[in-house]
């Protein structure tokens, strides 16, 4: 039987940092991953000669001596990755019919442009820049502090919807469009709804806003790099090895995979979904009322997903992010009916090299409720028949149709398409029903739909997206947070701030 101090289920970003922080502090680590590749979301994939990035597509607070940056100066990540800043005047361009709006980096530069279409809302964004900066201010873990007057509930139980939606619903004679809508314009970032909480909207706008960054190449280098540094320090990373029992044995763990193969550790961190890892143990081993409320929390919204090669020279290569809205109500378009499919897109270009001037990938994301393809949820990759191709097909004709009316030179760019559904997502990443950011977090019942680190299971925990926060900081953070509950928050936040 093979023998570790601590079995991480899952190699997602959460998984990996975890194994990293454990590892360091000499703790005997094996990370067991279903797939082929390790990395989660972090996974990247290849088609036509061309790399595509599964689930990040920038991230936020990478400037020098920002959040992010000191995190992973921690980790080693900054050494072995190159970023390209976004648009310093609008990493992101919110669309609405013919009108677009920049959304700028560095708070001040933030406000200066939006003021150009909205000269008399200087008030209005002072407001909404101090709001947000309260928010990160009572989450000291985003400033690489040690936690101590908690007032974090005092955002986690208020919604986005109404941060932004108050902000201004005043209309200027040179556009038609509200402040409002704007600010809103984003949301995909956090899968926004009116049940969104605040405290989410607000760390991550905060993020961006702070610097916005790519990453140069694919965010596989991430796990690459996380990888070589636990394997360096004596840990083990296996692919291919899909856990299908979590038990107890001799007051340790048992894991068990698939393929036969067990393993025993003191420690298990789980970093992959609750209700997912839940379903793995006996009956006796979890609390019923534990696993009902797991089980009761909604998941976020999924995806549907074009990925496009595009002939040489013909796609420019855009160094922001274009988001685009037929309504100017942002909110819930992940899940209405009411209005023709698809409401919105998100379109990017990936980033193989500083300079660049033309596209050689564009990504082109909506939302998809799951429902749309659950006729197909017990076929598998390439079984799931002549209907449901036919199905992925008229969607993307339609999501292309729509693009088309702001990049009409796209079409005829294109050299091949692949399209990804809530199936391909779940299937890829195995997250339940191929959710976009995993549990819903729900401002008005806060603590069902917050997933704490520490479980009720003696030395089990969770990590990940759906402990803390979705996004590459917030995973970074909760991993902090995870191997905190182990070796303790202010020691290892303490070793973080000193570099290691």
């Amino acid at each position: 039987m093979n023998k570790f101090d601590v079995i991480i289920i899952g190699s997602g970003l959460g998984g990996l940092l975890c194994g990293y922080i454990l590892g360091k502090e000499g703790y005997h680590v094996c990370i067991l991953e279903k797939h082929s590749q390790p990395g989660g979301n972090l996974q990247t994939f290849t088609r036509h000669g061309q790399k595509f990035e599964t689930g990040v597509h920038y991230v936020g607070a990478l400037g020098p001596n920002q959040a992010l940056s000191r995190y992973w100066n921690y980790f080693g990540l900054l050494k072995e990755i190159d970023f390209q800043q976004l648009d310093a005047d609008g990493f992101d361009r919110i669309a609405f019919g013919d009108e677009e709006f920049p959304l700028a980096q560095g708070f001040e530069n933030f406000t200066t442009q939006l003021l150009k279409y909205f000269p008399g809302e200087q008030t209005s964004l002072n407001n909404y820049i101090k709001t947000i900066q309260e928010v990160v201010s009572a989450f000291p873990l985003y400033n690489l502090e040690i936690p101590k007057a908690h007032r974090e509930h005092l955002y986690t139980t208020r919604s986005a919807y109404d941060l932004i939606e108050k902000v201004s619903g005043i209309l200027y004679a040179n556009s038609k469009i509200p402040l409002s809508a704007v600010l809103a314009g984003n949301n995909y970032l956090y899968g926004g709804s009116g049940v969104s909480p605040l405290h989410m909207a607000s760390l991550i706008n905060h993020s961006f806003i702070s610097g916005a960054y790519r990453i140069i190449g694919g965010s596989d280098q991430i796990s690459q790099a996380l990888v070589k540094s636990i394997t360096n320090q004596g840990g083990t990373v296996i692919t291919r090895s899909e856990v299908n029992s979590i038990d107890r044995f001799q007051e340790k763990f048992l894991v068990k995979t698939l393929n036969g193969e067990a393993f025993l550790s003191t420690l298990v961190i789980s970093d992959i979904h609750p209700s997912l890892t839940l379903s793995m143990m006996p009956v006796e081993m979890v609390r019923p009322a534990y696993i009902k409320r797991i089980a009761s929390i909604q998941n976020t919204h999924s995806s549907f997903i074009l990925y496009l090669t595009v002939k040489p020279g013909t796609f420019p290569y855009y160094n922001y992010n274009y988001y685009f809205h037929s309504s100017t109500d942002c909110w819930d378009e992940s899940s209405t009916t009411e209005v023709p499919w698809p409401g919105m897109f998100l379109l990017s270009t990936g980033c193989h090299m500083k300079a660049q001037k033309f596209a050689e990938t564009v990504t082109i994301l909506t939302y998809m409720r799951f429902e749309e393809v659950e006729q197909w949820k017990n076929t598998t990759v390439g079984k799931r028949g002549q209907e449901y191709l036919d199905f992925k097909k008229n969607m993307a004709d339609k999501l292309l149709k729509l693009v088309s009316q702001k990049f009409p030179m796209l079409p005829a760019a294109i050299n091949h398409m692949e399209i990804s559904t809530p199936l391909t997502y779940r299937d890829y990443t195995g997250i339940p029903e191929g959710a976009l950011y995993g549990i819903q977090k729900n401002f008005k019942e806060p603590l069902l739909t917050t997933v704490m680190p520490r479980t009720k299971i003696p030395n089990f925990y969770f990590t990940g997206q759906n402990t803390n926060l979705h996004g590459v900081l917030g995973v970074t953070i909760g991993s902090v947070v995870t191997c905190g509950e182990i070796l303790g928050l202010e020691y290892l936040l303490k070793k973080i701030q000193h570099g290691g």
